[in-house]
């Protein structure tokens, strides 16, 4: 439910904006204020990603106000924190039905708004992007500004250095905000910083500086002694130079909740020729007590009660598969002391708290760098060391070259935990773990294993550990069918399907946890229902024996049918020469939006109700 503007004189002149630059300057700081408080109980009420959009307020504000957006290209990576942005383009009254089906998307998108420059999803892309739209605007003398808003976490990646490195050596002009959103505002933010970043963002330095150059330019020793001085005079009062040093005109760092000094800093820099770096310090949570105390807890945050002095206690239930990976972890590194575990700034997600906290030396957070914890698994791995990497399987995405070449080429003993496999929901197309069994397939040396309920997956995890190559598990976000796992761990036979119901002339091979929503189906049609286990390998016996019993296979994942599991199936048949009628079921060749679970499964037709009907569509035609 939209809320009552009246409660937000300020933000309600500034629906866009155009409008927000019509208001005086001074005026700033309360406008920052009331869309900090339309943020806090707009989110509370939907849910969705907090803590880092409270962080962002007067920086979305401060760059709103001074640059002519949608001409002027705003690029937020990764773009938690771009719901206070979402506020001021047009889009304030719809903020109630964000993350939610056919309601604003999660993330910045192209799609949704003219001000969304770049969809975004996984983070570290946004320089890159600048960079780019930077380049054509100089090519077209556009006079198009370009700004890439990066946080601290997303600039530990491997992409987000390439692309500072490029730029630098371009050199066009473009403006990087660094949102450092460490936990406090460090030391060295205070007056004098703000002095200095003001004094290095005017038009008097730039002019003295540019200058100096070009009187000093026709006396090398001179000019030389210029450009240190000036680094010397720079790197007394900022922590610059690495910056300096890739092509950057460093600048802060400066409080980033002082959105007076903001806009002034920012709009002395808009003007300034080549790339510009202004490092800002945020505290994430800011303005909201419990945010502030656990930034991590308030990430991103189901309904609460905003008057609360923390978020509802979560009731215990059933563990879901992230759970009864952590547990398996922590169970396996106790016997094996070769247990390595690696994450890409997952520890929470991947339920790896544990983990860290009992086994703190065979633990590595290596932030966001999937193709970093890829290679260092490949390291791990030669030297002897049993590294199990957790990733998300729309993160592994970016890993690819490195399963590839550093892994799998290599047949070295890595065990890849992918988690949120399959339709993760909320977080929509960016997100969705739609490819992960169709990208893995088809590269040599690889194991695949697909659970169906909690304890194939723990088993599943301890036979991908012990087999002598590259193995993966992948699993759902969630819970499947609320079992709990046998403690005691056993091999699976490699690539050995289970029947869980032998019937008639039709069989349902199902892939994963789509298992659940077939068993009442195949008991209603007399159908043979088998747990498939395995993607590679298959379980090619079986198919033969299915092939020659009956007249009609349906093949079940959730994964895009493009290169899937069913794929696989019909390969194989073909292969042997089989003749009989296949359907397979799965993810379509469309990027799937975002919604709850269980609404993503119905609009497919992959909920109980739509399988039945496409299965009976299919056999009676």
């Amino acid at each position: 439910m939209a809320l009552n503007m009246t409660d937000f004189p300020l933000l309600a002149k500034a629906n866009v904006p155009e409008q927000l630059r019509q208001l005086p300057q001074d005026s700033l700081p309360a406008l920052s204020a009331e869309l900090r408080s339309f943020l806090l109980k707009t989110v509370s009420q939907s849910s969705g990603h907090f803590a880092s959009g409270l962080g962002t307020v007067e920086l979305t504000v401060a760059l709103h106000y001074v640059y002519n957006t949608p001409f002027d290209r705003l690029i937020w990576d990764v773009g938690h924190q771009a719901y206070p942005h979402k506020i001021l383009t047009g889009r304030r009254d719809q903020m109630h039905s964000i993350r939610q089906k056919e309601g604003l998307h999660p993330f910045p998108c192209r799609e949704e708004s003219e001000y969304d420059t770049l969809t975004v999803g996984h983070s570290s892309t946004s320089i890159s992007a600048a960079l780019g739209m930077a380049i054509a605007a100089s090519q077209a003398k556009s006079k198009r500004k370009v700004v890439a808003v990066i946080g601290d976490g997303a600039i530990t990646a491997g992409m987000a250095f390439e692309a500072l490195n490029h730029a630098g050596e371009v050199r066009p002009d473009m403006l990087v905000i660094l949102n450092d959103n460490e936990m406090s505002i460090s030391e060295n933010v205070g007056a004098l910083n703000q002095y200095f970043a003001r004094i290095l963002s005017g038009s008097f330095y730039t002019s003295l500086r540019e200058g100096g150059k070009k009187i000093l330019s026709g006396v090398p020793p001179l000019h030389e002694l210029a450009s240190r001085a000036e680094e010397h005079f720079k790197g007394m009062v900022t922590p610059g130079t690495f910056f300096e040093e890739l092509g950057f005109n460093y600048i802060g760092p400066i409080d980033g909740h002082d959105v007076i000094t903001l806009a002034d800093t920012i709009r002395n820099m808009r003007n300034l020729k080549g790339p510009q770096l202004l490092h800002i310090v945020t505290k994430k949570g800011k303005g909201y007590a419990p945010a502030e105390a656990d930034p991590i807890g308030y990430h991103a945050v189901a309904k609460f009660d905003p008057d609360a002095s923390s978020q509802p206690v979560k009731k215990a239930g059933k563990p879901s598969f992230s759970n009864i990976f952590g547990r398996w972890l922590c169970d396996m590194a106790t016997q094996d002391e070769r247990l390595q575990g690696i994450t890409p700034a997952m520890r929470e997600g991947s339920d790896m708290v544990q983990f860290s906290k009992s086994f703190p030396k065979r633990y590595f957070d290596v932030a966001i760098a999937e193709q970093h914890a890829v290679t260092l698994a490949a390291g791990m791995a030669i030297e002897g060391l049993k590294p199990v990497v957790a990733i998300y399987s729309s993160f592994l995405q970016r890993g690819y070259d490195q399963l590839i070449h550093d892994v799998a080429l290599q047949n070295l003993d890595v065990l890849f935990a992918i988690d949120r496999a399959g339709i993760v929901g909320a977080d929509g197309p960016t997100h969705q773990g739609a490819f992960d069994i169709s990208f893995i397939r088809c590269i040599p040396n690889m194991l695949l294993m697909v659970p169906s309920d909690e304890n194939e997956c723990r088993q599943m995890l301890y036979t991908g550990y012990q087999h002598p190559g590259p193995a993966a598990v992948r699993y759902p976000r969630g819970i499947g069918t609320g079992i709990d796992p046998e403690q005691h761990m056993q091999l699976l036979p490699i690539g050995k399907a289970r029947v869980v119901r032998q019937g008639n002339k039709l069989a349902i091979l199902a892939f994963g946890t789509l298992l659940a929503s077939c068993q009442d189906i195949a008991n209603a049609l007399d159908a043979t229902l088998v747990d498939m286990r395995f993607v590679k390998p298959l379980d090619k016996r079986l198919l033969q024996e299915l092939a020659a019993n009956h007249s009609h296979i349906v093949t079940i994942e959730d994964n895009a049918l493009i290169g899937g599991a069913g794929s696989a199936v019909n390969d194989y048949l073909l292969q042997q020469g089989h003749k009989l009628q296949v359907l397979n079921l799965g993810l379509p060749d469309q990027f799937i939006k975002h919604g709850t679970q269980q609404e993503i499964y119905a609009e497919l037709g992959l909920d109980s109700c739509g399988i039945s009907q496409q299965i009976t569509a299919f056999i009676n035609r």
